[in-house]
């Protein structure tokens, strides 16, 4: 038997051993947050506000939800062991949720005991759960177009942003003599904020829609650019002499060999670009956009509607955080032979 072999059997050996011990205390977590869960909703329905807050009702119905899910997470983690080793993988990664869940739990009560119950925390600028649970209720309409316009905004502008970035790091990595052109370029206007941009973006260009999309365009492609091109002008020589001595064409080079290496690269500019294009976004709706979250963040201030803005910066977060999200899908399926080799 090779040491290789013998290597990957003492490997599946420990993470056999080691996974059942990671589970049952995944699985004593995820009790802990249902119990939680549970006394959040006693705190609410039994011990008394200093005011009437509205939509208390919900908040225990959503605490008895979250406290049922978090039950059912531990009953799978304890039935987790009869499983097949793909199911049982699946149960470690719901069950690796369970330290969030109770922290969530723990969180929660602590926002609502010191703003509902014993009211530390000044209003209008901090106010209990309750309140966001009735901002989601009664200005869903708003909200919800709110979303729908920034998201719309976001991805017309990235997409515009990240073709560009990726056309002009490829053409910089690949071709001296464009890089003799674009690098000098790159380097003068990449690293101004594209915010600095604004004044004359609104100037030349015919409404705020498209001033927008130029400032998140803008501002996706300078990272795409420099690690597209990184990428490129760091593949190994070796492949392309390789596919030369094949007969490989320089459009071959250039899409079988040149982007498929660096692609890594590619994905790291598009991460960046994403939380970059996202910030610019929120500073354009502020600026000249008659909708939007940003438009919504300063409608709420302006009205010293708090809870909204609070409401509005939750929705944010879980709309960036979703994007984040289906990126590393996409990287996860192209980069498929990258399995195991890269972490990040």
């Amino acid at each position: 038997m090779s040491s290789q072999t013998q290597t990957l059997e003492l490997a599946d050996l420990e993470n056999a051993a080691g996974q059942p011990h990671e589970r049952s205390g995944q699985t004593v977590v995820a009790t802990l947050a249902a119990l939680a869960w549970l006394g959040g909703a006693a705190i609410t329905q039994w011990w008394p506000s200093l005011d009437d807050w509205p939509y208390t009702r919900e908040l225990v119905i959503l605490k008895f939800a979250l406290a049922a899910a978090s039950a059912l997470l531990g009953v799978f983690g304890w039935r987790a062991g009869s499983l097949t080793r793909d199911d049982e993988s699946r149960a470690l990664a719901w069950l690796a949720t369970a330290p969030w869940l109770l922290a969530l739990a723990l969180g929660v009560s602590a926002w609502e005991i010191v703003t509902a119950k014993l009211e530390w925390l000044p209003r209008p600028f901090f106010a209990p759960p309750q309140v966001l649970i009735g901002v989601y209720f009664d200005d869903f309409p708003r909200l919800s177009t709110s979303v729908v316009h920034s998201l719309g905004l976001l991805l017309y502008g990235y997409a515009i942003g990240a073709l560009t970035g990726f056309i002009v790091g490829v053409s910089i990595g690949w071709s001296r003599a464009v890089g003799y052109w674009l690098h000098p370029v790159l380097r003068l206007i990449g690293p101004l904020p594209a915010t600095a941009w604004l004044p004359l973006a609104f100037f030349f260009f015919p409404s705020s829609f498209s001033a927008s999309v130029f400032l998140i365009a803008l501002a996706t492609a300078f990272p795409v650019a420099v690690l597209t091109w990184s990428g490129v002008a760091s593949v190994n020589s070796a492949y392309y002499d390789v596919a030369r001595t094949l007969g490989a064409r320089p459009s071959f080079l250039i899409l079988k060999v040149a982007i498929p290496a660096a692609l890594p690269s590619v994905f790291v500019g598009l991460f960046m670009g994403l939380g970059a294009s996202f910030s610019v976004l929120i500073v354009a709706e502020m600026m000249g956009v008659k909708a939007g979250l940003g438009w919504y963040l300063q409608w709420a201030q302006g009205w010293a509607a708090y809870s909204n803005m609070y409401a509005a910066l939750l929705v944010m977060a879980l709309m960036c955080s979703g994007l984040i999200t289906l990126l590393f899908r996409v990287r996860d399926r192209l980069l498929a032979w990258q399995k195991g080799m890269l972490k990040w």
